[in-house]
């Protein structure tokens, strides 16, 4: 029964969304009131969940999108992004810079929170589509497809570093093998993925890439363009490497700890760029502030779609669902990697987040790491596999993707939520591969 609630309430937000074309927010918050009341929750507790929901999802999100958007806005206008693309361009070929982008995307996704990749990487790439007249999708997807991996499998992101950690993994393992299953996966739902999807004709928003042309002494140089742009990795990076060499007592460890924060790594970021890409091109303080609301307006949307994802997950989470499908699963005597996978799937599509998904099949799973027997470096990867699983109207990065690319739901699924597909299941086929051999 708790699964039936589920799939009625996924049903019609769809209907309410494509059919009766209701604003996906109020969609959203009507669907976590039936799931809430469905699932046997008060409707005071239901409004409780929502609320909580929205807010905890929105805490973080507000300012990196918000930065984010600055950001990008600062870098498409300024020119910076188009001198980094055509650079690309001139480095890789114009028949491999989606091979550029993709690497580029893992790089950065290593370090960083997915969602503060997300906002810095695709404005990049579509100045590149734009630029040269590609498909965006064929341009994007293997980018995101690398963020995307390195998000649900790779420490340091938080729920594999917390996965590890309750199995007892080696972190420098579960990191190595990581490497090793995720290239497949990327390949795989990135290049090869992409080329099937050209004809989807994507038109992003205007707001994240510069239409003009600029010529090459209007441009910021390369260096500084590389440096505003990419000064978040390079702020959360060094946070990462300080701490695998430094004590949580040194002063380097505790600057870079600081300067890594991701909210305050994008303001920095967003400062320099105001300068750097702005007052030092001659472009007067009020027409970069005029670039910066005008950025800012444009995320709005999605972050009110985000909100809505967050409080229905949250529904879901309280609810009990998600526990239940646990110990459901938790009976089968398949082996444990796929019943790994399998319980972190099935969370994943019914509340939406991989980091929920993740964190609960791990605390399900964990008696039977402790027991002995699989290697808890895998399990820990085939959870995070598990956890990108079907990607769907549930989940934030979902709309993100949607309204970023000014998708219809239908053409979102058809791209999106196959791309994390194809991640989840070859990422479970490299890790049953990779039990084989060690």
């Amino acid at each position: 029964m708790p699964l039936f609630i589920v799939f009625l309430g996924v049903l019609g937000l769809l209907v309410l969304i494509t059919v009766f074309k209701l604003d996906a927010f109020i969609s959203f918050i009507i669907v976590s009131i039936f799931v809430g009341l469905g699932e046997g929750m008060t409707l005071e507790a239901t409004m409780a969940a929502i609320e909580k929901g929205i807010g905890s999802t929105l805490g973080g999100l507000v300012m990196i999108l918000g930065f984010g958007a600055m950001l990008g806005k600062l870098v498409a206008d300024s020119g910076a992004a188009q001198r980094i693309t055509d650079s690309l361009v001139k480095l890789f070929g114009l028949g491999r810079v989606q091979w550029s982008l993709m690497i580029t995307g893992f790089i950065v996704g290593i370090p960083m929170f997915y969602n503060v990749g997300f906002v810095i990487m695709v404005p990049l790439a579509f100045t590149v589509a734009m630029s040269n007249r590609l498909p965006l999708l064929y341009i994007s997807l293997p980018m995101l497809a690398a963020l995307s991996v390195t998000h649900g499998y790779l420490p340091p992101h938080p729920s594999p570093t917390a996965i590890a950690k309750m199995f007892e993994a080696d972190m420098g393992l579960t990191l190595i093998y990581g490497f090793v299953v995720a290239i497949p996966a990327i390949l795989v739902a990135g290049p090869l993925f992409s080329s099937t999807v050209k004809k989807y004709k994507s038109q992003p928003l205007k707001e994240f890439y510069n239409e003009q042309t600029l010529a090459d002494h209007e441009m910021p140089s390369l260096g500084i363009s590389l440096l505003t742009a990419l000064l978040p990795v390079l702020l959360i990076g060094m946070a990462v490497i300080s701490a695998g060499y430094f004590g949580k007592a040194h002063p380097v460890r505790q600057v870079f700890d600081i300067l890594g924060i991701p909210s305050l790594a994008m303001l920095l970021s967003v400062l320099l760029a105001v300068y750097l890409l702005g007052l030092r091109q001659g472009t007067p303080m009020k027409s970069v502030m005029a670039m910066i609301s005008k950025a800012v307006s444009s995320v709005t949307l999605i972050l009110l779609v985000i909100a809505g994802a967050g409080a229905l997950k949250e529904v879901l989470v309280e609810s009990g669902v998600s526990k239940y499908i646990g110990e459901v699963l938790g009976q089968s005597s398949l082996s444990p990697l796929f019943l790994a996978w399998l319980i972190a799937a099935a969370i994943r599509v019914c509340v939406g987040s991989a980091t929920v998904a993740g964190l609960t099949a791990a605390g399900i799973i964990e008696p039977m790491v402790s027991a002995g027997g699989v290697s808890p470096e895998l399990m820990t990867l085939s959870i995070g596999a598990g956890s990108l699983m079907l990607s769907h109207v549930n989940d934030s990065g979902f709309w993100m993707f949607k309204e970023y690319f000014n998708l219809s739901v239908q053409e979102t699924l058809a791209t999106w939520t196959v791309m994390e597909t194809i991640v989840s299941v070859v990422g479970l086929l490299g890790i049953l591969a990779l039990s084989m051999i060690i």
